[in-house]
């Protein structure tokens, strides 16, 4: 008769804690790879009872807090901001995700976090640096329209791409009965980062975020430069090619099933492609808690704790 399918392979009734242990490693640096590399590195552990921009009882904390929904939000962000000409010119010219979009990924990952769970000193700083890199880029549109990245307009389609994509991934993957109450909240909260880099006329709803959206559709388009950031999104390796790569086009997928219906057309996605995205749920699902286990002390951990820690002297 075969052992009990609870033993550990030491015939105990529970697995081994040190193997468990390793695995979370290995898993949880696997995945964070993704977006890990050289950059700012925060502390956010200190200083004990600071409680950043937002605080543990906000629902962009909770909403911030999930990897996998907030990696999938952040992808079909990015190919959504690539359908402004102006917004898309700006990174065209003065970034290097052509080569580097895990450099792109890990940059965007900081920021969301710092500003999110980053003590207030940090998350200000945060913001001063990208305003500071934002006044230099500049420059022209193929077709000859000037851009500047510190412009109002273009920083609030950035800033709405990418939250309404995450708040979209954190209600699929996460909570699907997040209120709608709380949906408002959400957008109200994040609206704050938006108007310190600079954004003008932030929605704060999500009747606001639908009714700007609508408005945005007569002045976006799809062009070469935008089907290049789809190709190098689907094609992106992983660190670990062989472990990861399954992962990597998983959260591709389920990037794609999150993009705006009218969108999606204009990103290049027919009927069959929509279709082999929306059967990226099931396999998100089954990933996103072996995940959630392996991230022991993720930075939201981490944050939560200085913010319930009593203030040093």
């Amino acid at each position: 008769m075969s052992e009990p399918a609870n033993q550990g392979s030491n015939g105990s009734d529970t697995a081994d804690p040190a193997f468990v242990m390793r695995l979370r490693q290995r898993i949880s640096q696997g995945v964070l790879s993704v977006t890990s590399g050289s950059g700012p590195t925060l502390d956010y552990a200190h200083p004990p009872g600071d409680p950043g921009l937002f605080g543990p009882e906000t629902i962009c904390w909770q909403v911030h807090a999930d990897f996998t929904s907030m990696m999938i939000g952040g992808i079909s962000a990015l190919m959504l901001q690539a359908l402004h000409p102006l917004a898309l010119a700006g990174v065209w010219d003065h970034s290097t995700f052509r080569t580097d979009m895990r450099g792109r990924l890990r940059r965007t990952a900081t920021f969301i976090a710092g500003t999110t769970y980053g003590s207030r000193a940090d998350a200000l700083a945060l913001i001063e640096r990208v305003k500071h890199i934002h006044l230099s880029i500049t420059g022209a549109a193929p077709d000859g329209r000037p851009y500047r990245a510190s412009d109002p307009a273009l920083l609030t389609w950035v800033h709405v791409a990418e939250v309404s994509s995450f708040l979209a991934a954190h209600i699929r993957y996460v909570n699907p009965s997040l209120s709608l109450a709380d949906q408002d909240r959400y957008y109200g909260e994040v609206a704050l980062i938006a108007k310190l880099l600079g954004a003008g006329q932030v929605p704060e709803t999500r009747a606001q975020v639908a009714e700007y959206l609508a408005s945005m559709r007569g002045q976006l388009e799809a062009g070469p430069r935008t089907e290049e950031v789809v190709r190098i999104l689907r094609h992106a390796a992983a660190p670990e090619r062989a472990l990861l790569q399954p992962v990597v086009r998983l959260m591709f997928d389920a990037a794609v099933d999150l993009i705006p219906a009218w969108a999606q057309p204009m990103l290049g996605f027919g009927p069959l492609a929509r279709m082999q995205a929306a059967l990226a749920r099931p396999g998100v699902r089954l990933l996103s808690p072996v995940v959630r286990w392996a991230h022991v002390n993720a930075v939201s951990k981490r944050a939560r704790r200085r913010a319930a820690a009593s203030p040093e002297a």
